[in-house]
């Protein structure tokens, strides 16, 4: 198992809103690029800037294609639907919000993707049983000051990674 860490100092809500009014994310690169895709503004939700996701997936440029994708704490979806316009194999998005589960299955929908799949769940419970699937690309994204990085990392190496996995923090 692999692990970069991409730093989250320059994180922040992909365009101002006003509370309670639906942002947006914007897809920079592949089948996909240039596409915007609705947010709706939930407390604690704050997409990945561009800036983040350019420098992200510049290092992933050779490892996203034919990738089984994981997104524990999706959110806005916004580093799943990345890798998925750069042809990872499928993608599973893990939100534990209603509404932004029902918004992300709304936007794959939009994109017509049918090779990933969105659970409304609770992304340590989900890890915490015995793994469905493995996967070979796993975002890691929590909500800050809760202290789930680390517990989630080891929850994963409990039978969700492929032999030469590769984590993003």
């Amino acid at each position: 198992m692999k692990s970069r860490s991409a730093a989250p100092q320059s994180r922040s809500k992909a365009t101002t809103m006003p509370t309670g009014q639906p942002g947006e994310v914007r897809i920079i690169s592949g089948q996909w690029r240039g596409r915007k895709l609705p947010v709706l503004d939930v407390q604690g939700l704050r997409p990945t800037t561009d800036r983040v996701k350019e420098t992200l997936f510049n290092w992933l440029m050779q490892d996203t294609q034919g990738r089984d994708v994981l997104d524990c704490f999706s959110g806005s979806g916004s580093l799943a639907f990345e890798a998925l316009s750069r042809h990872a194999r499928s993608a599973l998005l893990i939100e534990r919000d209603s509404k932004a589960a029902a918004q992300l299955q709304q936007n794959l929908a939009r994109l017509q993707c049918s090779n990933a799949e969105v659970r409304q769940t609770d992304t340590m419970q989900f890890l915490a049983a015995p793994a469905l699937r493995q996967f070979d690309l796993v975002f890691i994204d929590p909500p800050f000051r809760q202290g789930l990085a680390l517990p989630c990392a080891e929850l994963l190496a409990k039978g969700w990674l492929k032999p030469e996995a590769l984590i993003y923090l």
